[in-house]
């Protein structure tokens, strides 16, 4: 069974943030920055290469396959900001409608820039997800 490539490591958050290029990407990536560390409390941990996590939770498929994933976070990519909202977007529906241009994968969230979406919803999103793992990962 592979392990998950993608762990928690002691990478500098800042230092990763400063190497982008894009100065626009650069300071939303900031932005989001302060939004996570406001709606998690949580310290930012590199993960990978360009995970930004905040918290982090065990899981275990029936496959006998576990590992730890953060509950909540965000990477930089070069075409569009990856936001995990690990609880998926089934129930986000209307949320996701007055957020502003995106698209979603199974627990991704794409975003080109921040200037283009409703940063209040955005946070709603972030909060509910991570409230959710936060709850089921404290019984």
């Amino acid at each position: 069974m592979s392990e998950n490539k993608t762990l928690p490591n002691n990478k500098s958050v800042i230092s990763f943030l400063n190497s982008i290029d894009n100065e626009e990407k650069r300071k939303d990536a900031y932005t989001l920055l302060d939004l996570f560390k406001g709606i998690t409390n949580e310290r930012a941990v590199m993960w990978g290469e360009s995970i930004i996590g905040f918290g982090s939770y065990h899981y275990r498929y029936d496959s006998g396959r576990e590992g730890d994933m953060p509950m909540t976070g965000y990477s930089p990519r070069k075409l569009n900001f990856s936001i995990y909202i690990m609880t998926g977007f089934s129930k986000q529906k209307q949320l996701l409608e007055k957020l502003g241009p995106h698209k979603t994968g199974k627990s991704c969230l794409y975003i080109k820039r921040l200037s283009n979406i409703d940063l209040d919803v955005l946070s709603e999103l972030i909060k509910s997800s991570y409230q959710y793992y936060k709850n089921k990962n404290s019984k």
